[in-house]
């Protein structure tokens, strides 16, 4: 594949992992137009950190919920990755309709530009957390699906209308699913720069649920594998699992980034941080076998150096944040 004849148009640019998929694409040789929604700020997110003067790189503000600005931007576009969405748990107990008319509705326009355009390949950005509490483990693609937020089921929406257009028009479709992702640019909210700042910040932390354990992988990882979902041929409508293969619990991360830091291990539990019952997702392992074997991809960067490279980047930032962002 000639990399440089080829377009790709970047949703959730903007965004943490969107950010390092655009530097990503961009290092691979090819064009990216990234998808940003627009502000009065006229700031393009993270990629304001990367650098917008990239030749290769151009930027469209806009909005997922406009059907004619998606089309607009998957012009003459070969490749979308679509990672624009609404994220946050706790956020999708408050509003769930904003994250129906975001995650679903975002993706049917999505899905009818890449019709309309002609697209060569669409990569939509899954969960795991579709999943609900693990069944089994490790968790491969046949996992059932059992959504316990508002903000899984929509993703299970989404991902069901993908499968549709795939089957009723035959579009060139791929769903990538990540597991959990951490690393540098991530929001103080997220559990591992949460428990990192906190512990930089001398303790004691303050916590949820401490029992739930997670697949956490670094963020140029999952990067690489949804690039790879997109460029390597002959996998249109298949989904791949993204993640370690290894579990840590909330708990345990929180007693390593102590050590990180010389840190007394002391957490306070908040209850406004722990989720609903019936909500809480208590185990996740992924199994990556099959992106492995199709798209030979694979984490390079293991748990430990990837905590310490994203404690690295969180202490080069602005040092009121540590305590200010993570206890909203």
């Amino acid at each position: 594949m000639d990399m440089g004849s080829q377009l790709a148009l970047v949703t959730g640019a903007g965004g943490f992992i969107g950010s390092h998929l655009v530097e990503h694409l961009l290092s691979a040789g090819l064009k990216v137009r990234a998808f940003v929604r627009y502000t009065s700020s006229g700031k393009a997110g993270w990629l304001e950190s990367v650098g917008t003067d990239h030749a290769d790189l151009e930027l469209f503000f806009g909005d997922l919920c406009d059907p004619d600005a998606v089309t607009q931007a998957a012009k003459g576009c070969t490749h979308i990755f679509h990672l624009g969405a609404l994220i946050a748990i706790p956020f999708s107990y408050q509003q769930p309709r904003s994250f129906v008319a975001v995650n679903v509705s975002g993706t049917q326009n999505v899905l009818e530009a890449m019709r309309a355009c002609g697209t060569s390949r669409g990569v939509f950005v899954s969960t795991s957390e579709v999943f609900g509490s693990a069944r089994y483990v490790p968790m491969d693609e046949e996992h059932p699906r059992a959504p316990q937020s508002p903000y899984a089921a929509s993703k299970v929406a989404a991902d069901a209308l993908v499968w549709s257009y795939h089957a009723s028009f035959d579009l060139p479709v791929v769903i990538a699913r990540p597991f959990n992702t951490y690393g540098p640019r991530q929001s103080l909210r997220a559990i591992v720069p949460t428990v990192l700042a906190q512990a930089r910040s001398g303790g004691p932390l303050v916590l949820g649920n401490l029992e739930p354990t997670r697949d956490l992988n670094y963020v140029t990882d999952t990067a690489a594998g949804l690039a790879a979902c997109g460029l390597v041929a002959g996998v249109e409508g298949e989904e791949f699992n993204l993640g370690s293969g290894r579990e840590i619990s909330v708990g345990d991360l929180a007693q390593r980034a102590c050590a990180m830091f010389g840190t007394e291990y002391k957490v306070t539990r908040e209850e406004r941080r722990v989720r609903p019952a019936g909500s809480e997702v208590t185990r996740l392992l992924c199994n990556s076998a099959k992106a492995k074997a199709r798209l030979h991809w694979e984490p390079r960067v293991n748990f430990e150096d990837g905590l310490k490279r994203t404690a690295d980047w969180l202490a080069q930032q602005e040092p009121g944040r540590w305590v200010k962002e993570f206890q909203l």
